[in-house]
């Protein structure tokens, strides 16, 4: 028998214990955060992943009709599951034991790409991919989509080389990753300009804000090689702050809600969505939960396409 989770699962999707994931085809786990700059207080984003499911209990109940979203249901009766579980929330994180978190999000994730099974990560602040990263060793080569308005590349900022600041540096790190596609870039906060020379030497794709307002986000699903494995990471400063303003540094402009479909069905038009990180969400900073419920589509719409990819 499967072992009952005590929690409030996304969308009212069936609650699994993270050792249970026997038929699982879809696995949603919430990730608080990885290796803070401050050990002495939790990230900003250390509530997003309760802010997320909250925000998705308005889709309770209406998953068995038709998501103009997706183009297709989800369940088409009550009873139906189709593998997508809800894990909960990672357990065992500490501030003060950084090292530790990023042990125990590899081995959760590893846990669930072992099972068959396709990881959807509510964060957590923007560390938070790192380590879900390193989970995909030996299932290379891997394109990681980034959508955010800053590249990242910070090597080691505040004594940290795992902060939010250096997410895509150390992903460039990893043998397994291949190709790296950087979506909704602008304004200020992306670092010094060694750091953006640094992304395109080693050959990461980086679309501006003004390159997508010119060419669309066709352009930049244009870059994503046919057939790949993709890790899809959108921190939420990404998207346009006027859908999304639960953030820390809201810069104007970048790509919409609609562009955000666009992407992933893109994505998984020409290629796989292999992982898929939701991060760097603020609930304290959201308006009337607005920023929360995009966030919550936004998943459900990933889980929607990679479910109906199988």
């Amino acid at each position: 028998m499967p072992k009952k989770a005590k929690f409030k699962p996304f969308a009212g999707l069936p609650a699994r214990a993270q050792t249970d994931l026997e038929g699982a085809k879809v696995a949603i786990l919430g990730i608080a955060e990885a290796s803070p700059y401050d050990p002495s207080q939790p990230s900003h984003s250390a509530l997003a992943p309760a802010a997320i499911r909250r925000a998705s209990r308005l889709f309770v109940g209406q998953t068995q009709q038709l998501d103009f979203d997706t183009g297709a249901t989800l369940f088409e009766n009550p009873a139906e599951t189709r593998g997508i579980v809800d894990l909960g929330d990672l357990d065992g994180l500490r501030l003060t034991d950084a090292p530790g978190n990023r042990a125990r999000i590899t081995e959760a994730v590893r846990a669930i790409l072992d099972a068959g099974a396709v990881p959807v990560v509510l964060g957590g602040d923007d560390s938070v991919p790192i380590p879900m990263f390193a989970a995909y060793e030996g299932r290379g080569p891997l394109t990681v989509v980034q959508v955010d308005a800053h590249v990242d590349w910070g090597d080691v900022i505040r004594d940290n080389p795992y902060g939010y600041g250096s997410t895509m540096r150390r992903a460039a790190d990893l043998p397994w990753i291949s190709n790296m596609v950087q979506i909704g870039i602008r304004g200020l906060g992306s670092g010094t300009a060694d750091q953006i020379a640094d992304a395109k030497a080693w050959g990461s794709q980086l679309f501006t804000g003004t390159d997508l307002r010119r060419l669309g986000i066709e352009s930049a699903i244009d870059r994503i090689p046919a057939g790949t494995d993709c890790i899809v990471a959108i921190d939420c400063d990404g998207i346009d702050p006027c859908a999304m303003p639960a953030v820390a540094m809201p810069t104007p402009g970048g790509p919409g809600y609609q562009d955000i479909l666009d992407l992933l069905h893109g994505i998984a038009g020409k290629a796989r969505i292999a992982g898929l990180a939701l991060v760097e969400l603020v609930p304290e900073r959201d308006i009337g939960d607005i920023g929360a419920l995009h966030a919550a589509r936004i998943v459900l719409t990933a889980v929607g396409l990679i479910r109906n990819a199988m």
